[in-house]
């Protein structure tokens, strides 16, 4: 490794450990696992640093035999893959989409981007994720489909959402931006659906500070995947040699991530289950150590199906309100703890009162998203970091 590159490495990871000491204790560091450096050099020596190189193919290959989709495409961010799920699925002007307003801006813009309108219904308050029961009630002559959000890597409840598509002909398109390694029933999140959507964003458990990745489940749209995301072209099977030469074949756009960016995420992906595992054990100590406050009724904790395998990417826990939330950020903040609150209903902002409409009764949505308070979780947070931010959240509460 080049002296420059090392010494910076060491640099990086030098002020990390000072930023512990020094300052407060972030709500986020981006993980590094320390083979980054050595792959985003390789990836420079290959004189192949655009997209669609090594580092590339060994990510998708990663991710297709980890999860078992039948194609992975790795885009330049989960809201692309949304974007280009969202291409396939062919929806336009006057079709709806089913989906929760407890969620990131980019499941609705994807759909908002093609004509489509988005339809807000119901969370359930207890996982945060899209409320099965309320779907069918929301379907219109106008419904082509449903994107479950899989909320902190927990799965939404697919028998169900995927029984409704199929009796109703609607294409599923599963947010997975928060669910790498996590599970429904045995099948990777992502994978049940027509597609899946992946997010590599610095905040996620594996990172390339921006980036993400379609799943795709159908033979029969890998082709136009391709297609979609090579500008409109059949670049891809040019490399492949199965055309003499690439044409422009249809609408498109570059959705290909830097291999800059594929080698850095390469070097996570091959420490995921470590990353992962080590994330679990934050999440369960938290959960140990604030168990007085639950079992008090001061807060409420994250909710896990048991047929549900979730991958410790969020902690959060409830507070009575908003302004108790409110009073408890300040407090932490403080004492040197960065910890946040998450979406505001997408329903209730102004794109969303423009673009889309809230299907029934608001009765969990604003109620819950108001008091959510999430903690710090990363890849590095020490135990003893844990238990001063436990110890301060019992402060607060007078425990």
């Amino acid at each position: 490794m080049d002296s420059s590159l090392r010494t910076g490495a060491i640099r990086y990871i030098w002020k990390a450990e000072k930023r512990k000491e020094t300052l407060m204790i972030n709500f986020n560091v981006p993980p590094f696992t320390g083979k980054e450096m050595d792959y985003i050099r390789q990836a420079v020596e290959n004189q192949k640093i655009c997209g669609d190189g090594e580092f590339t193919k060994k990510c998708s290959e990663w991710i297709e035999e980890r999860t078992g989709t039948a194609k992975c495409l790795l885009t330049t961010s989960c809201t692309h893959a949304t974007e280009l799920a969202a291409l396939l699925t062919g929806v336009g002007p006057g079709d709806e989409v089913i989906m929760p307003s407890y969620t990131f801006v980019s499941t609705a813009d994807a759909f908002v981007l093609r004509g489509a309108t988005p339809v807000f219904v119901d969370i359930r308050p207890d996982t945060m994720n899209l409320d099965e029961k309320l779907i069918e009630d929301a379907i219109t002559e106008k419904t082509r489909g449903i994107v479950p959000v899989h909320y902190a890597g927990v799965g939404c409840e697919m028998d169900e959402i995927m029984d409704i598509a199929r009796r109703h002909h609607l294409f599923v398109v599963e947010d997975a931006a928060q669910g790498i390694l996590a599970e429904y029933k045995g099948r990777a999140l992502g994978t049940i659906g027509d597609f899946g959507c992946f997010s590599f964003h610095e905040t996620k458990n594996v990172s390339c500070g921006e980036g993400g990745a379609l799943l795709i489940a159908h033979e029969k749209d890998i082709e136009n995947a391709e297609i979609f995301r090579e500008k409109g072209t059949d670049r891809s099977k040019y490399f492949r040699g199965q055309v003499d030469k690439y044409r422009w074949q249809n609408y498109g756009s570059s959705y290909l991530p830097s291999e800059l960016n594929a080698a850095y995420l390469y070097a996570q992906l091959e420490l995921a289950d470590q990353i992962t595992a080590a994330r679990l054990s934050i999440w369960n100590q938290y959960r140990e150590e604030l168990s007085c406050l639950e079992q008090a009724g001061l807060i409420e904790f994250p909710f896990v199906p048991e047929h549900c395998k979730h991958n410790g990417h969020m902690f959060y826990i409830k507070t009575k309100d908003m302004a108790e939330r409110t009073a408890l950020i300040d407090f932490l903040k403080k004492n040197d703890i960065l910890a946040v609150f998450h979406y505001v209903p997408l329903h209730s902002a102004p794109a969303g009162l423009k673009f889309g409409r809230f299907h029934g009764e608001d009765r969990y949505t604003t109620k819950e998203s108001e008091r959510l308070l999430r903690l710090p979780l990363y890849y590095g947070l020490s135990e003893d970091q844990v238990s001063y931010i436990s110890g301060k959240v019992k402060e607060f509460y007078g425990h």
